[in-house]
């Protein structure tokens, strides 16, 4: 529980300028088969990543060794497709924590945050600064305040919405269970009430 608290995150990013980013690209559906969440990060964008013999396409950017971070910078509409929550499993197994793009599939992103990845939706203006910033500076940081709901690098900034009680789950480390043991001192205290 406790370390999957997420309150402030300091990180340089991955970029992926690609709209319309569906679940099957994130992670192809011949790799559903498992049973648990590990695993799933080797096989992360694997037609994009991998030759079919295996071997590491040299110009996908996860084979890029410039680019690197917690922080995936994707294009517009990420997510969409089927509803497979093995996408969120195959991001957080690699060891994404956070995904910026200008709009998110409301399934993938429901899943992301379920599995402690915070999706961030900024403006398409915003999402072009940050890609151009990447290219520029591969090693520039991206800093996502949580509390503050605010993405910021170099001399710009951005505020993004979440679901408050997501936002609550999130920065102290709970699913949804955790989030209501918590609460259990307040529920036994409610039911003395009645």
């Amino acid at each position: 529980m406790s370390d999957k608290k997420f309150v402030k995150l300091v990180s340089t990013a991955v970029p992926l300028p690609i709209e319309n980013i569906d679940t099957d690209q994130i992670i192809p559906a011949r790799f559903l088969k498992a049973t648990t969440r590990e695993g799933f990060g080797n096989n992360l964008f694997a037609d994009w990543r991998k030759n079919a013999d295996g071997t590491p396409k040299e110009d996908f950017v996860l084979n890029n060794n410039t680019y690197s971070g917690q922080i995936l910078v994707a294009g517009k509409n990420f997510g969409c497709g089927s509803s497979r929550e093995h996408a969120a499993w195959a991001l957080a197994d690699y060891g994404f924590k956070v995904v910026v793009s200008s709009f998110f599939a409301d399934i993938f992103k429901n899943n992301a945050l379920n599995n402690f990845i915070l999706p961030i939706q900024v403006s398409d203006s915003f999402l072009n600064k940050i890609f151009e910033a990447i290219n520029s500076n591969h090693a520039i940081n991206l800093t996502i305040d949580l509390e503050n709901q605010k993405i910021i690098f170099d001399t710009f900034s951005e505020n993004f919405d979440i679901n408050p009680y997501k936002k609550t789950c999130l920065i102290n480390g709970f699913d949804d269970i955790d989030y209501l043991l918590n609460l259990k001192s307040d529920i036994l205290q409610f039911e003395k009430s009645i």
